[in-house]
């Protein structure tokens, strides 16, 4: 069987990747694909997708294994408590967010200026809060209110 092309194996060094445990696997790659514009490297047992210079790895929860004993991955249950989010950088927030709502994103809010960028958030079909925002002011040394 041949390697899939473009997995996420440094050959020096280490690269980052991001793990989300999903309830339907199919949908999650099909939204990180299609909204984010990912190419699907692998499928499924893993599912990865490489998302412009990065991967997003999907797998459903489960229980224990030997090398995270005592650990359950299960997706959230609750959006409205974040821990962490996927923070997504673009050139222009304007046709990413038209783009996105004409494939079927949900965003929370239109795009809103906060000084140093313009930003706004969406949900993937789990549950995972997604930022997306283009660098404004910061460019110029303006900072967002505290």
């Amino acid at each position: 069987m041949t390697a899939p092309r473009d997995v996420p194996a440094p050959e020096q060094g280490l690269l980052l990747t991001h793990f989300l445990t999903v309830r339907d696997v199919a949908r999650s790659r099909r939204f990180y694909a299609d909204v984010l514009g990912g190419e699907v490297v692998l499928e499924e047992n893993p599912a990865i997708v490489k998302v412009a210079n990065s991967w997003i790895i999907m797998n459903p929860g489960g229980g224990p294994t030997p090398d995270k004993p005592g650990i359950t991955l299960v997706p959230p249950d609750d959006g409205d408590t974040v821990s962490s989010f996927l923070n997504v950088r673009v050139a222009d927030i304007g046709a990413f967010y038209a783009a996105a709502v004409a494939k079927g994103a949900e965003f929370l809010t239109e795009p809103l200026d906060r000084k140093a960028e313009l930003r706004c958030y969406l949900r993937d079909p789990d549950g995972y809060l997604i930022e997306v925002g283009q660098a404004t002011g910061l460019l110029r040394g303006v900072f967002a209110d505290r």
